[in-house]
């Protein structure tokens, strides 16, 4: 994926929708020969204190879509997030299309799924998902293609999706002034990501690349997710040309160890890991979450 022939390219069109609760950036990309769409890395509304969801962030998209006149294909997932909870089974119940994520998906279900002593019942194979792709993988929208690359080291199953001029990188990076993506989950590992992100740095210079979230650096007033692979190479804060593999496995490492977990990985993690779905309800007809205690 060195080089693009550009007739190659077809004509896409990418809308941002911003969830400042959780600092997440989910996307509609739309080919618009066809207009067949894909949604990426969706967001269902959880409020921690009261253990309710509810469905406002999707609704958007839902309407988005629905006003355009626009054919969901594809509802992708870049990784199992443990910031934000998916709405990719509400999405798909509304509109259609199929669920997406990276096959390595199983090995973080037996991780997470031991870590919650998950109910027997759970399956750990990734069935949860609709479709479970890998490097090198494609996907068919409207006239385009969506390439896949494998990008681990924030979590094993990392995906990101070429489409196009551009590509949707999950957590591998922040936007430059922000850095990368920490390695310390499990299953994360520091020179996994390193060279995840060589292996992003080796699309055309030109390439877009939007982010999953961002956090508004210091000193930058606005937040924002979109910057190219040469931006990216020439200015990010945590690896830009030149840094070296035992140079950033080293920062990383360090600063992984500053960090505190997420505020709401634990009711993401158990409900991603179905794939968006709820636990299953117990024998009085209540769902619930667990917090593991003195764990991690």
């Amino acid at each position: 994926m060195k080089s693009v022939n550009p007739e190659s390219i077809k004509p896409i069109a990418v809308h941002a929708f911003f969830d400042e609760a959780t600092f997440t950036v989910s996307y509609v990309v739309e080919d618009l020969p066809t207009q067949q769409c894909a949604i990426i890395d969706s967001v269902l509304d959880y409020d921690h204190s009261s253990g309710k969801t509810a469905t406002s962030s999707a609704d958007k998209i839902i309407t988005f879509i629905q006003e355009k006149g626009l054919s969901l294909t594809w509802i992708l997932e870049t990784h199992l997030h443990a910031d934000h909870v998916s709405a990719a089974p509400y999405l798909k119940q509304e509109l259609g299309g199929k669920i997406v994520i990276g096959k390595q998906i199983t090995q973080v279900q037996t991780t997470f799924s031991a870590l919650f002593n998950a109910e027997p019942a759970f399956a750990r194979d990734g069935s949860q998902f609709d479709t479970l792709v890998d490097e090198g993988d494609s996907l068919a929208l409207g006239h385009s293609n969506i390439q896949v690359l494998h990008t681990p080291g924030h979590t094993p199953a990392c995906i990101t999706y070429v489409i196009g001029d551009a590509a949707f990188i999950g957590d591998t990076l922040f936007m430059p002034d922000y850095g990368t993506a920490r390695c310390d989950f499990p299953g994360g590992d520091a020179r996994s990501l390193y060279k995840s992100i060589q292996k992003i740095f080796a699309l055309p210079n030109e390439t877009r690349l939007f982010m999953c979230h961002d956090y508004k650096a210091p000193n930058r007033d606005q937040f924002a997710w979109e910057t190219t692979v040469a931006e990216q190479k020439a200015n990010n804060l945590h690896i830009h040309k030149g840094v070296s593999e035992e140079a950033f496995c080293k920062m990383r490492t360090q600063k992984d160890a500053t960090l505190n977990m997420p505020k709401l990985i634990w009711p993401s993690v158990q409900i991603n890991m179905r794939g968006g779905n709820l636990p299953p309800a117990e024998s009085n007809g209540t769902r619930y979450l667990k917090i593991p205690i003195n764990i991690v």
